[in-house]
């Protein structure tokens, strides 16, 4: 079989799969508006309020992505009981999400990144602005406790779990082991975390981006070797299995124990329009790849290609089976 119809056919498995998604959840919105003058008061732009779009954002956007890509999430994470918390609820829920295992937890507020957006009725809109909202969740413990026993519940019927951590407390080694004992053998554990990796316990992989990498090695790694070497350094500490770094436009490099580094070229450079939340895509397609059997080199391959075709849109997206097919046609280091 060739390396395209090995990649096509584990996409086709994508649908029968089940993954457990645990991790910080955050609600991405976009205020839209038309510039109208500027405002006597400062210098800035007043805008004509448009219209707003609620999208989810962090560890909801790759539970979002294996959506997208036909897989049954299984989710663990924690919303406030607030209107944020309300909409990404029913955004979720849309997308065919069991929010069952999802908290909700009346003292917190859910975390929500709020950017504004303006240009002309006709053109592109443009980030002028962002704020976020951010809380601290609260230390009575029942709340992990009801997470803790979500983990437990989901995890036997899961072929992988995703971890999504961005460091706002839901995540914890306490929950990974949970998963790590509930999973069936064999089925992979993959981590994405804002500079806390070390900190999750045993991980069969991570998907660490160049800056990630970098409190790693002590300084930012440039060139295929440098990243080969501290990815390298990053899986013998953590006692992974694999590292996927991602590098921007530089592709992804994946190290393996006792194989050489493979370094992949990005997919449609010449066509990014943004790259926010290209991480979550990463990380939820090389899960869902290896939940439906893959390797750990095609896992990297079919993420690296759904990372290339989610920064050609425009603010928090998603990949669709249909658009990954269509990139393992098109992308040329994809043999026949």
């Amino acid at each position: 079989m060739s390396a395209r119809a090995r990649l096509h056919e584990l996409v086709e498995r994508f649908p029968s799969r089940r993954v457990v998604l645990y991790g910080d959840l955050v609600l991405d919105r976009f205020v839209l508006g038309t510039p109208k003058r500027i405002s006597r008061e400062a210098p800035v732009i007043i805008l004509r309020y448009e219209g707003q779009r609620d999208i989810p954002g962090g560890g909801a956007n790759a539970l979002a992505n294996l959506a997208a890509l036909g897989a049954t999430v299984l989710p663990a994470g924690v919303v406030g009981e607030d209107e944020a918390g309300a909409s990404l609820l029913e955004v979720l829920s849309r997308l065919g999400v069991d929010v069952s295992g999802i908290v909700v937890l009346p003292e917190f507020r859910t975390v929500t990144k709020v950017r504004l957006l303006a240009g002309g009725v006709a053109s592109l809109k443009h980030q002028v602005a962002r704020y976020d909202v951010e809380d601290h969740l609260p230390r009575h413990n029942r709340w992990r406790e009801e997470l803790l026993e979500t983990l437990a519940r989901v995890a036997p019927g899961a072929h992988a779990a995703a971890v999504s951590d961005y460091g706002y407390g839901v995540v914890s080694a306490e929950g990974v082991a949970r998963l790590r004992a509930g999973l069936p053998s064999g089925a992979p554990i993959v981590a994405d975390s804002r500079f806390g990796l070390e900190g999750l316990g045993q991980v069969d992989g991570a998907t660490p981006n160049l800056e990630e990498l970098a409190a790693v090695a002590g300084g930012l790694p440039v060139g295929d070797v440098a990243v080969a070497s501290a990815a390298e350094a990053l899986r013998t500490r953590l006692g992974a299995r694999f590292i996927a770094a991602t590098r921007g436009s530089d592709g992804l490099t994946l190290v393996e124990k006792d194989r050489p580094a493979v370094h992949l070229p990005v997919f449609g450079a010449d066509q990014v329009a943004d790259v926010t939340g290209a991480g979550d895509t990463v990380l939820a397609t090389l899960t869902l790849a290896l939940a439906a059997g893959a390797r750990p080199e095609d896992a990297a391959v079919i993420a690296n290609l759904a990372g290339g075709v989610v920064v050609t849109k425009l603010g928090t997206a998603t990949v669709s089976r249909d658009e990954l097919h269509h990139a393992i046609d098109q992308a040329p280091f994809v043999h026949d």
